[in-house]
């Protein structure tokens, strides 16, 4: 008896195709978002995934400023950073960051959940951070996300 396999066409990038998505973050925790957000910039959610191809859709995120945290982490969690000289490390609480730059607090924890390539520069540049409901980017959305 002969078996018979299923072959499967592979995608190019001439065949990728991206929709726009707009994320509401008013009242939903930032770790359960940004893993949405990331499969969305990935392209995980398409039957077409490939992952040596940069085939994700763009995503735009307003309400940042409304984004919460679970547990304790808006009294403990700490954000830091080194300016590269001695003695540069810089240390930014969660809270004084969500009230300079909600925008960056998003960013942060969805460049942590893409994969460490040379496609992550890419996926993020799709991704719109906005801090009020408002966005110029609705003329591209079409009740996709």
């Amino acid at each position: 008896m002969v078996a018979l396999t299923k072959t499967t066409k592979p995608i190019s990038a001439k065949d990728i195709k991206r929709a726009w998505h707009v994320i509401d973050l008013d009242n939903q925790v930032l770790g359960r978002m940004s893993t949405i957000i990331s499969e969305l910039l990935q392209g995980k959610h398409k039957p077409t995934y490939s992952p040596n191809l940069d085939s994700g859709d763009f995503v735009v995120v307003i309400n940042t400023e409304k984004v919460q945290v679970s547990g304790n982490k808006a009294d403990t969690k700490v954000y830091t950073y080194y300016s590269g000289y001695p003695g540069g490390l810089k240390a930014v609480p969660y809270k004084t960051l969500m009230e300079r730059k909600p925008s960056e607090l998003i960013r942060h924890a969805v460049s942590g959940m893409l994969p460490k390539n040379k496609l992550r520069d890419r996926r993020l540049a799709r991704l719109f951070i906005y801090p009020g409901a408002d966005h110029p980017h609705k003329d591209k959305v079409l009740d996709n996300g």
